[in-house]
């Protein structure tokens, strides 16, 4: 039975697993929102953390970086975890749709969330301001 039946029947009975898209920009508290909410959480950066925690960005390797995040992500479907989170940017649609479509493929309900930095979080990563700008007027919003 193809895999897209299968999340239709899943849904039907109640039993729908999670995926929850965590999107903002740097310092909006993504990160922090989307371990609270899921079993697992993965985010493109993990793919720049060394073993001892240290953050070592290079901007050469942001599409390795998001491919990794989308085979965890693929893995975690794969083990049927109940909840998972990804939190990226995310700032067009586009960069999201890998997530939906591996949703469709191993029936997982996706919800997108929008994360404000209201509470003036600090960006932690020091993503230079006009980059933050650049973010902030490419973020695409479906309502």
């Amino acid at each position: 039975m193809p895999k897209q039946i299968i999340g239709i029947l899943l849904k039907k009975n109640g039993n729908m697993k999670k995926l929850y898209i965590v999107r903002g920009i740097p310092g909006s508290g993504k990160s922090t929102l989307a371990k609270e909410i899921a079993d697992v959480h993965y985010e493109a950066d993990m793919y720049f953390t060394d073993f001892e925690g240290n953050y070592n960005f290079d901007f050469n390797k942001i599409k390795a970086a998001h491919q990794w995040c989308q085979s965890m992500v693929r893995m975690a479907m794969e083990y049927n975890t109940e909840k998972i989170a990804v939190s990226n940017t995310s700032t067009q649609e586009w960069e999201m749709q890998v997530y939906f479509d591996l949703a469709a493929e191993y029936g997982y309900q996706v919800t997108s969330i929008v994360v404000e930095n209201r509470h003036c979080g600090e960006n932690v990563h020091g993503v230079p301001a006009d980059k933050l700008e650049q973010m902030k007027n490419r973020f695409e919003i479906k309502l």
